[in-house]
């Protein structure tokens, strides 16, 4: 149990993710061509703000929306949704920069989760522009016509990297990305986020991944050694054979439930597919099962088709192995939990490696002297010879 509770509490701060800081505030904001809005909001994501003001005898909202592109060629986004709270249904006013250089501001009604194209949105729009500023923001002005009475409004805001022949290109999914909507108050002024479901996405992806970095990524590599070392100290045996199989069994049953995990957060994460991450994980767990099964066909030491069922033993272990810690790498990558946990995975590793060297030194030596003593045995007349890495 205690390298089980070490290997879960370590992946657990592995796996939390880098601080955020808050951005700037609104109110030190200033505009050109003196524009003024009587409520400014700073927006818990993205590090973007909104300032507006809402005229409800023509049922106008005038805008603009400040947010930083991840890059000089990307694009920001502000948008309403009059149907839910996510992205699609959303009606999206986009500002970019042109292949000219010039700054544009594009409709699109958000309708799926392909590529979109411009169109007309719900909602009449006036005053469209859009300016790029030296600290490497975009400002984005508009005047929406959203209805005389409008108290509350489902709003989107979202950055993006690229732009290719004037349409913009999938932003990144991470979670700053996927949190990025809430409500806009048109009464109290105040732009408020339910941060439960992202919350919720985050703790499950957080859970995915310490459920797999422990199976896959410490126990199973750990059950592997056992078996290929402990079991040639005489003491050990047959003691090394349960604990073999008990560490991969609960690597396994803890693999298995990582995996449900990833399976459940890509029914919820509709148009979000990791696609080489999610197939080698299918991968992984279909291999683990198979040697699952090996377990209830593993032959007697004697048998005639034990040899095979070694190499195949051996063989499907091991790619689950290197499988697992590849996959774990991907893992992080799509946390985006930073460098220093992917140096401390790495460092994990290098651990293992490091005692499976020392142990593959120090059983060979074994093996070595206890070869000259059978051989000392052989030569007065026995001939009994042990194999010193059979399974």
């Amino acid at each position: 149990m205690a390298p089980l509770l070490l290997s879960l509490t370590f992946l657990s701060f592995l796996l939390l993710p880098p601080p955020s800081f808050a951005a700037s505030s609104c109110a030190s904001e200033t505009f050109s061509k003196n524009r003024l809005y009587t409520t400014c909001n700073d927006l818990p994501h993205l590090s973007s703000s909104l300032h507006f003001s809402y005229d409800n005898s023509t049922g106008t909202l005038s805008l603009a929306f400040v947010s930083a592109p991840p890059s000089s060629s990307g694009w920001v986004a502000w948008a309403l949704n009059p149907t839910g709270s996510g992205m699609i249904g959303s009606q999206a006013l986009i500002a970019f920069k042109q292949s000219n250089g010039a700054m544009v501001v594009k409709t699109f009604n958000v309708s799926g989760y392909e590529a979109i194209q411009e169109s007309p949105i719900a909602y009449k729009t006036s005053d469209l522009s859009a300016e790029f500023g030296s600290d490497g923001k975009i400002r984005m002005f508009a005047k929406v016509v959203v209805g005389q009475g409008a108290s509350s409004l489902n709003q989107v805001w979202q950055v993006g990297g690229s732009v290719t022949n004037g349409v913009p290109d999938k932003h990144d999914f991470k979670s700053d990305n996927l949190a990025s909507v809430g409500k806009l108050d048109l009464v109290k002024g105040v732009s408020t986020t339910d941060s439960s479901a992202a919350t919720s996405s985050d703790n499950k992806r957080n859970v995915h991944g310490i459920l797999n970095g422990v199976s896959w990524g410490i126990l199973i590599p750990l059950g592997a050694i056992i078996a290929r070392y402990v079991k040639v100290f005489e003491v050990a045996d047959p003691a090394w054979f349960y604990m073999h199989v008990s560490c991969q069994l609960t690597g396994y049953a803890i693999g298995v439930a990582g995996w449900a995990t990833g399976i459940n957060l890509g029914k919820e994460s509709k148009g979000i597919t990791y696609t080489t991450h999610r197939s080698i994980g299918i991968a992984i767990f279909a291999l683990a099962t198979l040697q699952i099964f090996a377990l209830f066909l593993r032959p007697n030491k004697d048998h005639k088709f034990r040899l095979f069922w070694n190499v195949y033993h051996h063989s499907v272990g091991y790619s689950v192995i290197v499988l697992g810690a590849i996959n774990i790498f991907r893992g992080l990558t799509i946390l985006q939990t930073g460098d220093k946990w992917r140096t401390a995975y790495i460092a994990v590793i290098c651990v293992l490696v490091g005692i499976a060297i020392v142990l593959e030194a120090l059983t060979w030596l074994i093996v070595l002297k206890r070869r000259r003593s059978v051989q000392k045995t052989y030569s007065n007349g026995h001939a009994s010879v042990q194999q010193p890495f059979g399974v």
